[in-house]
């Protein structure tokens, strides 16, 4: 049994604490591997090795830890297919889908290479007689981030890449459901170049989570994972001095406007819907439609695309989407299907009991579509996570706009319309965090940043971006100036505005 261990101090450690998390196969819902999982001391081992490291690594000038990021990037490219098969094969998504994930990542290390110009101060000359004022963004020291299953390689990258980049050392502690790709990561990090403890990673589960979070030598954690989770990490985490950047759960809808490209736009959506089985953060599992005529068509239209749809193992070339990530998993997406149906939704397709010639004990869940689901359902207003989407009816724009606005997650939304001023008005106004036009998985590139709102995060600094790059430093202000001379009786004057 192949055994996923520690990565602490430039090398592979094997745990000590006798507790082991099993690794599937999604395919066939075999155990393929085992993880260790941390004990509270083997945190602390971690977090000591990292601030060990830290002095030397934050006086690296900027542009020698850069040089690093670029090989570790020539690295990643270079070995995009063997991480793409090692995520799939844990994870489960379509080996496509997995490059993508690895290849977000590679977008946010490259945004990182430029930190010689991102952590650059300001400076004002002459602010007063002879004074002037600098500005500088120094690193924070030991800081973790705790990284969700869906996105093994592109959410790590989202934090450690930007982390270190500013000088900092880090503690990774991946899903412990796919952890072969972050331990794939930090192996490569170290072959790049890095000094051993800059990166240090740690697998476990609450145990692990809860060292983390209290451990008085970790200055700030970066978390993705369920709103009920960031919430915890967030008040446990800030309790314990730390600064905090949560990443929660969502619900995101598409407003399907009746002067739409209805082809567009429905083409769009069943990607959004269903790609990766729906286990993205940023899928769009609820469409609201305007107008009857426009529910009608696009329901119509939906059910067909949905009918295409090819569910199949991971390393099928022709499949859309492959299995969920766990039994646990699929079994709960199954139950968010019959809350549907109890709660009168009317169920167009029933993606339960799919099953695959050969692959029967795999986590497969079909296509699954709801018509006329109403905003009081608790499915509606439950983050299903799973191939699922839900259709609400509307008969404005106003409406519709409303029910993103009002929903308990702000993660993202979009609008799909020809009206340039309907869309621009409804970017404004709706109360959400990442908005698109036309685009169903308003994801932003890598120099801006990712962030919701409402219980779809905590904390003030979104990830990634300028954001991250304030998120990983703090700032520190200096006044001077060189008196020549005899200064006399000449007293210091506060530089002022007067």
């Amino acid at each position: 049994m192949r055994e996923v261990n520690h990565f602490i101090g430039g090398q592979q450690v094997t745990g000590t604490s006798g507790r082991f998390g099993d690794i599937y196969n999604p395919n066939t819902g075999e155990v393929q591997a085992r993880v260790q999982l941390a004990t509270q001391a083997e945190v602390a081992t971690a977090v000591e090795n990292a601030k060990a490291a830290f002095p030397a690594w934050a006086n690296t000038n900027p542009q020698r830890r850069a040089r690093i990021l670029f090989e570790f990037k020539r690295l990643l490219e270079a070995n995009m297919d063997e991480l793409a098969e090692l995520l799939s094969s844990e994870h489960g998504k379509v080996v496509a889908d997995s490059r993508g994930d690895v290849q977000r990542g590679i977008d946010v290390v490259e945004f990182a290479c430029g930190i010689p110009h991102l952590q650059k101060g300001e400076y004002t000359e002459g602010a007063g007689p002879g004074i002037d004022v600098y500005s500088m963004r120094q690193p924070l020291g030991v800081v973790a981030g705790i990284t969700p299953f869906n996105f093994p390689a592109m959410i790590p990258c989202w934090m450690f890449a930007v982390a270190i980049a500013c000088g900092n050392t880090f503690i990774l502690k991946p899903s412990e459901k796919d952890p072969s790709v972050p331990l794939r990561l930090v192996e490569l990090f170290l072959e790049a170049g890095a000094p051993e403890g800059v990166l240090n990673m740690v697998n476990g589960d609450k145990t692990a989570v809860d060292a983390i979070l209290t451990h008085p030598d970790i200055k700030a954690v970066s978390f993705v994972g369920s709103s009920d989770i960031a919430q915890y990490v967030y008040s446990t985490g800030t309790a314990h001095g730390k600064r905090i950047q949560a990443m929660g759960g969502a619900k995101n809808h598409g407003i399907i406007m009746p002067d739409c490209n209805m082809e567009q736009a429905v083409k769009d959506i069943v990607g959004a819907a269903y790609g990766s089985a729906g286990e993205r953060c940023m899928a769009l599992p609820v469409a609201v439609t305007v107008g009857q005529k426009t529910g009608d068509e696009f329901v119509e239209r939906m059910m067909d695309a949905a009918r295409g749809l090819k569910v199949g193992i991971s390393t099928d070339a022709d499949a859309h989407y492959g299995p969920v990530v766990s039994a646990a998993h699929k079994a709960k997406v199954e139950s968010y299907i019959q809350m549907g149906v109890d709660e009168g939704a009317e169920l167009k397709l029933d993606g339960r009991n799919h099953t695959l010639q050969g692959h029967e004990n795999g986590y497969f869940i079909g296509p699954s579509l709801f018509d006329h689901v109403k905003p009081h359902m608790q499915s509606y207003q439950e983050e299903i996570f799973g191939p699922v989407l839900q259709v609400v009816r509307a008969e404005s724009l106003e409406e519709a706009a409303a029910l993103p606005s009002n929903h308990q997650y702000g993660n993202g939304v979009a609008i799909f319309t020809s009206n340039g001023r309907a869309a621009r008005e409804f970017a404004a106004q709706v109360n959400v965090g990442m908005v698109g036009v036309n685009v169903p998985i308003p994801v932003p590139v890598s120099y801006h940043t990712f962030g919701g709102w409402k219980r779809s995060a905590f904390g003030d600094t979104n990830q990634h971006g300028p954001e991250g790059v304030r998120f990983w430093t703090k700032i520190k202000t200096v006044t001077q100036r060189w008196p020549e001379g005899d200064i006399g009786d000449q007293a210091f004057i506060i530089p002022t505005m007067g």
